[in-house]
């Protein structure tokens, strides 16, 4: 469908070496474009471009670590290099090194969360957007969760910094809105991946969150996929500094 078309563009996906990230590279191939594929382990990344390959798609992988300035820049180069200039950029890639409460937090664990989950994604939004708004558009978009619109006594830091993700698409849409670039959150519910294994593996703990969720089943990385195809895509030109929540309806209930 020309709504969904992304034939001709170039996207750069971070964390896509599985789960959600994996999901939208291979959803964003499948539409047309060319994708970077990244994360900390190449061979990883390398597999997944060998999905889009077989699949008739064109994609290169490039090992970079979020929490490495220089290591981004030359991820972003490559891109560069190999396709030509960026239309897309997805911030998947996140950390959440601890579960507990607040209060036994350290200084030391509460700056990484937030330098992975948050400064690297404005990081890559400085690289890209400068270049997106010489050619009048382009989209941006970051993988947060609905950990940041709720509450938690366990994971609490990661929604921290997830919700600081939601606050920092709104201001970066109000300050490339003008060059045409559409910048947006999608806020995944428990999605049955490898990050979230934890949360899902549990019999008991699965169980209650799937009785607690209007369409009674836990999110597939597909889910979430389709959605940054619409948001990079045509089809949402007109949306931007937005959260797109995708819960099975988790956040609607009490």
């Amino acid at each position: 469908m020309r709504l969904f078309d992304l034939t001709g563009k170039v996207a750069i996906v971070t964390g896509a070496s599985r789960g959600i990230g994996r999901s939208i590279a291979l959803n964003l191939a499948a539409a047309g474009a060319e994708v970077v594929v990244s994360s900390r382990k190449l061979p990883a990344c390398e597999a997944v471009v060998d999905e889009i390959k077989a699949q008739g798609g064109e994609a290169i992988a490039v090992a970079a670590n979020i929490s490495d300035h220089a290591q981004l820049e030359a991820m972003v180069a490559k891109a560069r290099a190999s396709f030509g200039p960026i239309d897309t950029l997805v911030c998947n890639a996140a950390t959440n090194p601890y579960f507990g409460p607040l209060q036994g937090l350290s200084d030391e664990v509460f700056t990484k969360i937030m330098a992975n989950n948050v400064l690297s994604n404005l990081w890559l939004c400085n690289m890209v957007c400068p270049e997106m708004a010489a050619r009048q558009g382009g989209a941006v978009i970051i993988v947060s969760s609905i950990g940041g619109l709720r509450g938690s006594n366990m994971l609490g830091a990661y929604g921290v910094s997830k919700a600081a993700d939601m606050s920092l698409v709104r201001s970066l849409a109000c300050e490339w809105g003008p060059s045409n670039i559409r910048i947006n959150c999608i806020a995944p519910g428990l999605v049955k991946t490898d990050f979230a294994r934890a949360l899902w593996e549990d019999p008991q703990r699965r169980a209650d969150t799937e009785a607690a969720t209007p369409l009674r089943r836990l999110g597939e990385p597909d889910d979430i996929g389709g959605i940054a195809v619409m948001l990079a895509s045509a089809a949402g030109n007109f949306i931007t500094g937005q959260v797109i929540v995708a819960d099975g309806g988790r956040t609607i209930t009490v």
